[in-house]
Formats: structure tokens, sequence, C-alpha cells
């Protein structure tokens, strides 16, 4: 790391460490904003636009359904942030299958530990606000049994990491995060931060912990995941948007270099502005995003209503449709629990959906087959809504 890239002593001071190296330590939040006018625009449409998406989420008719997929997405792009290779069809798959018939695919894995930790997280906050424990206990559902998880999971480190490419030292590091002793001290600072009423916009707040988090890069691997798991479950615990439908990784992974590049650009010049719009402008394009796929699968639900209303069961096939759209790659197992239903009239209901065109098999195996909703997956997984 070059001591002389890092140039504002605003954002944080750079030590030169006992041991020889030298490791940045990022100034305690909140910083000091030049509220420019291309600032307070990109603000106000970010704003707007999730606003939008929180009123569209409480009128959408079965959301807590539809979550679940928006939470899959997230955590498919987040993953592959890191470098991570599964696709949304491939989590489901995994699922679907009971975790046997892909179990090698350690991907896959690290997607599904992804979301299980969301959950875990979004359940927790109905207890518990956000705390530094907390985070602990999301990162160690993060790293169970996948790369990294003999990395101390659900702690924060002891030794010294650091940001760089392959085979980097601490002395070519492209950044190194602070100290532990310093580290512990920034972590305790930011928790207040989290929790002390400020007049800061909600959304730059969040901007801010984002950056503050990964600055601090407090565990020895997942640092990336868990911030962006934080930001998710701070916009519930604020109750900005109470559910999860802002896929914010994607914004980040279609932009990865400039992601990362703004992240260091804080550290090295304090330059807030540039990656508060950057975040903002992911918020403003993911809103948009996000609302306009649920429409979209409005728009599908809405033409699947004949084939409800024609059952002899109303009320339960259009539980059944529902399912779909939280769960559009599944088993009959996992439609008989989602629903609430015996196996059997599940397997009698597939059938249903199989004869109407809704769903397909995909295995093609007589055992543990697997049903596709191809129309409600494709709405779900393309790149343009």
């Amino acid at each position: 790391m070059k001591p002389n890239d890092f140039r504002s002593r605003e954002a944080g001071q750079m030590i030169l460490t006992q041991k020889g190296y030298y490791a940045f330590v990022p100034a305690p939040l909140p910083p000091k904003i030049n509220w420019t006018l291309q600032l307070v625009s990109a603000l106000s449409e970010a704003e707007r636009e999730l606003s939008r998406l929180a009123t569209l989420a409480e009128a959408f008719p079965f959301s807590r359904l539809l979550m679940q997929a928006f939470i899959r997405r997230e955590a498919v792009l987040s993953s592959r942030i890191e470098g991570t290779r599964a696709t949304l069809a491939e989590l489901y798959t995994y699922e679907s299958a009971q975790l046997s018939f892909l179990e090698s695919h350690d991907d896959v894995r690290e997607v599904h530990n992804y979301v299980a930790a969301l959950d875990y997280g979004l359940e927790r906050l109905k207890r518990f606000p956000m705390s530094l424990r907390f985070i602990r206990e999301i990162h160690e559902k993060l790293m169970q049994d996948v790369r990294g998880g003999h990395l101390t999971p659900g702690e924060f480190r002891r030794t010294q990491n650091w940001i760089g490419a392959a085979g980097s030292t601490l002395a070519t590091a492209t950044y190194v995060p602070p100290p532990v002793d310093e580290m512990n001290l920034a972590l305790g600072d930011l928790e207040k931060f989290i929790h002390t009423s400020t007049d800061i916009p909600t959304l730059a707040r969040a901007a801010m912990i984002h950056y503050q988090f990964e600055a601090i890069h407090p565990f020895l691997d997942g640092n990336g995941r868990v911030g962006r798991l934080l930001m998710a479950l701070l916009f519930a615990e604020w109750q900005i948007l109470p559910q999860p439908l802002l896929n914010l990784s994607v914004y980040f992974e279609r932009y990865r270099q400039d992601y990362y590049d703004h992240l260091l650009v804080v550290s090295q010049r304090g330059d807030w502005e540039a990656w508060l719009c950057f975040f903002l402008r992911g918020v403003s394009a993911q809103s948009q995003d996000s609302a306009a796929r649920m429409e979209r699968l409005k728009t599908i639900r809405a033409r699947y209503q004949p084939i409800v209303d024609a059952d002899k069961n109303s009320k339960r096939m259009g539980e059944v449709v529902d399912f779909l759209f939280g769960r559009p790659i599944f088993n009959a197992k996992q439609l008989s629990e989602g629903v609430d239903m015996p196996f059997k009239t599940a397997r009698q209901y597939i059938e249903k959906l199989v004869l109407a065109g809704i769903v397909r098999e995909v295995t093609g195996y007589a055992r543990n087959q697997i049903y596709r909703a191809d129309e409600v997956f494709t709405a779900l997984d393309n790149a343009e809504p």
C-alpha cells in the first residue's frame, strides 16, 4: 500500500505499525459532506424511486412470497461479485434437490448460505436491533461449511488482513485495513453511529455505513457479502423498505470496478460525494428495476387467474399459483409445505399446473422430480425486467 495515495486526513489516517507495514484507519462517522446540487438531486431521485417501490410492495397481493425470489436473486449477484459463478436456476435446483444432487458445487452452497443468513437476519430483527453481535451471527451463517469457513466464522479477526491481487503481501496490497486494536475501536464507533439519532438522510447514512464496514474489514473472509447483507437488514430495521425487494448487488456487480474504485477513493481522497452519488444512483436504478419486475409478474399472475377461477377449489389453486412466484423451481414436498397441504394433494395440483402449461418437469426422473414455472422464472431472472 502506498502511503502517498492516502492524502485525506478527514477520511482517516495512515499508520505505520510496529511490524513495519502501513495500514489505514478510517475516521469515525459521520464525515463532513458537501451537499452539491448533483448529490442532492441523486438523493431526491433515490428517495422517490425507493418510496415508489415500497408503496408498490405494500399493495402487491403476495409480496411476502415474492420476497423470497428477490432474496435469492440478491444472493446470486452479491456472491458473484466475490467470484462465484452459481446461477439463480442452480440455486433453486440445489434447494429443490434437498441439498443432495449438487453438494459438490461450492459456489451454490455459498449462495445458499447468503439466503440463509439474510432470512436469519430478518427474523432476528424482530427481536433484536442491529449490533456487532448481530453482525457476527450473520457472518457465522454465511460462512458455514464453505470456502473460507475455516477462517473463524462468526468472529472478528485477530490478525491482519489485506486486499489486493492474488499473491500480494502487506507491502504490495492495494488496501490494508486497521490493525486489530484499531479495528475494534472503529467497530465500536460504527455501532454507535448505527444507533445514534441523526439528521443525515437515511440513504446517505446507509452508504456511509457500507463504506465504513468495508474499510474496517473486520472478518478474514466474507466482508463484501456481509456488508451488502447489512444494507437489506438496515433498510428493514429502519422501515424504509421492510421487505428486501431491492437487488442493489445487481448494480454493484454490473459496475464492479467502479464499486471498488469509489470505496477506495473515499479512503484515499475523502471523495464522499462520488461514492454517495454512485450508491444513490444504484438505489434509483434497482428500485426502478424491482418495480418493473413486479409489474411484469403481476401481469403474468393476472393471466393465470382464469385457471384459478376454473378450479373447483379456486382459493387453494390461487395459493398454489401464488407459491410459484416465490419459488418458480420447486418439488412436490416444497409445495406441500409451502401452502400447508398433504403431499398427495400437492402432487395433484402440480399435475393440473402441468396440464395448464404453467409448469414443466425438468429432471426427466421418475422420482425426485423438480418442476419449473418458466414464465415466472424468466421474469425474475432476466437481466432486463
